[in-house]
């Protein structure tokens, strides 16, 4: 077929472009099409290391995985870490390349644009169908000349587009057409419909505004996917951190998670949510931790900072009243650096001055923060069971006594590793659970779910329900011809 491409936007963030890239990525990969998944910049701090190095998004990776296809930097050309609320380290092509604030918004990203349709580009050329998502909304009128993410990228490559709108939040119907109507008019020329996400309840009541909303805007609804609570997918949307709760509370090991206020890669506790037997919770309070039979501490990206909101809430001294009780405490990356001896910046990695700090002291071991970020793939065997991982750091640990567990550290209960994802492996999973629950004094029955089994499942289940929900053959002709040359232009934007 011929090559082509369908940007995804949305009313808002979260509107669930996500979903729908990685549904049509699976609806088509089924087609037997070959297709890559993009966004020109994500802003998270939930990434994946690629097979040959390269650090993107989680979502791409994700719908890389939806596509099978294999993931690569060229997917996510632009990556932004939040690191403090006006300023983000920047990834480009999966390597880091320093740091961008909130003033530099427009000015100081015209060389992150060239990066981004140049690798849009290069994916084009290799694959039948390129489904790009946007970010935000992309009527973001403010931002409008900087943008390489939505419309930006629709005009570099004549993309048509379909915006998302979330029916659960209210307000739809006003929200796809304001997002059209903003735009100017060579936008608006790409803009060639809408899909709705997140409908409940009696189609038929919503026929009459999707009739409505064709009529103004001079554009079709290409679809309505309904609410499915099965589609929690382990990217930016996937373990919301209210966390996830057994149905059988009060039986279950209690799991908390502690809500650092830069978490990052709190992916790594999905696996922990689809165990039968486990209430998962995110606890920001020292009251929410008393009844844990196993506290997490999950990775940030300001690894020091967040260890001094730790202390200004008193969960330092919980998490080491929990520890001198025998209890289980994982800390994963950030967390587990926090759970040594030392933590030391230098440079000014991971703020804007350098650092020295002492740690909560329950694992021997220093870290010093260093310029150079380490992104690797590590496998290996602990507790019995062969696990693998990966790491995204800049924190180098010296370890003094105790054991080495998975690129980090134990001191009986107390594990550390820098090691993202290892819990997504079925038998590493239950092999550290079952440690876990004898030093809780927990009876623990191992289950036999498997996460890459309902991660697949998941993907599965949202292929279907585009195909069978969204008009995949239309949205396929929109790829292989454009938008539609007649499409209205709508004031006040037809003005500008």
């Amino acid at each position: 077929m011929t090559r082509g491409a369908l940007l995804v936007a949305g009313t808002t963030s979260d509107a669930g472009k996500s979903i729908v890239t990685t549904g049509l990525c699976r609806a088509l990969m089924r087609r037997g099409l070959k297709v890559a998944p993009f966004k020109s910049q994500n802003m998270s701090n939930n990434s994946m290391v690629c097979g040959d190095g390269a650090e993107i998004g989680r979502a791409q990776w994700i719908q890389s995985l939806a596509a099978g296809a294999e993931p690569e930097a060229a997917m996510n050309p632009v990556l932004l870490k939040p690191g403090g609320d006006r300023r983000s380290h920047v990834v480009v092509m999966g390597q880091p390349a320093g740091e961008i604030s909130s003033r530099d918004f427009v000015d100081g990203r015209r060389h992150l644009a060239h990066a981004a349709y140049d690798a849009f580009d290069d994916l084009s050329s290799r694959y039948d169908v390129v489904i790009a998502e946007g970010a935000g909304s992309p009527t973001e009128i403010n931002l409008r000349e900087s943008d390489y993410v939505n419309m930006g990228l629709a005009r570099h490559a004549s993309i048509p587009t379909v915006v998302v709108g979330d029916i659960d939040r209210g307000g739809v119907f006003a929200a796809m057409f304001g997002t059209v109507a903003l735009l100017e008019p060579a936008d608006q020329a790409l803009v060639a419909g809408f899909v709705v996400n997140k409908f409940r309840g009696d189609a038929t009541l919503l026929t009459p505004g999707l009739d409505q909303l064709e009529a103004l805007t001079g554009r079709r609804v290409y679809g309505t996917l309904p609410w499915n609570p099965h589609l929690w997918l382990d990217s930016e949307d996937a373990l919301d951190l209210e966390g996830r709760r057994t149905p059988d509370g009060a039986a279950a090991m209690k799991v908390a998670v502690v809500r650092l206020p830069r978490v990052s890669n709190f992916t790594d506790v999905d696996a922990l949510g689809i165990e039968p037997g486990l209430d998962v919770v995110f606890v920001s309070d020292p009251r929410a931790m008393a009844d844990a039979d196993l506290v997490v501490l999950p990775g940030t990206r300001a690894t020091i900072s967040d260890l001094a909101w730790l202390r200004s809430r008193g969960l330092d001294r919980a998490i080491l009243d929990h520890a001198a009780a025998g209890k289980p405490v994982l800390g994963i990356c950030g967390g587990f650096q926090m759970l040594g001896r030392r933590i030391t910046d230098p440079t000014g990695v991971e703020g804007v001055a350098a650092a020295d700090v002492e740690g909560l002291g329950l694992l021997d071991v220093a870290t010093t923060f260093a310029e150079e970020k380490a992104l690797r793939l590590p496998t290996g065997e602990q507790l019995g069971a062969k696990t693998n991982g990966y790491e995204i750091h800049h924190g180098r640990i010296s370890r003094g006594s105790g054991e080495e567990f998975l690129g980090g550290a134990r001191a009986g209960a107390v594990f550390g590793t820098m090691w993202h994802g290892s819990l997504e492996g079925d038998e590493f999973r239950r092999a550290f659970l079952a440690a876990a629950a004898s030093a809780a004094g927990r009876e623990w029955q191992p289950s036999d779910v498997s996460f890459p089994e309902q991660r697949e499942a998941r993907l599965d289940l949202l292929g279907a329900l585009v195909e069978e929900h969204l008009d995949v053959d239309a949205l396929l002709e929109l790829v292989e011809r454009g938008a539609p040359a007649d499409l209205a232009i709508l004031p006040p934007g037809a003005s500008r």
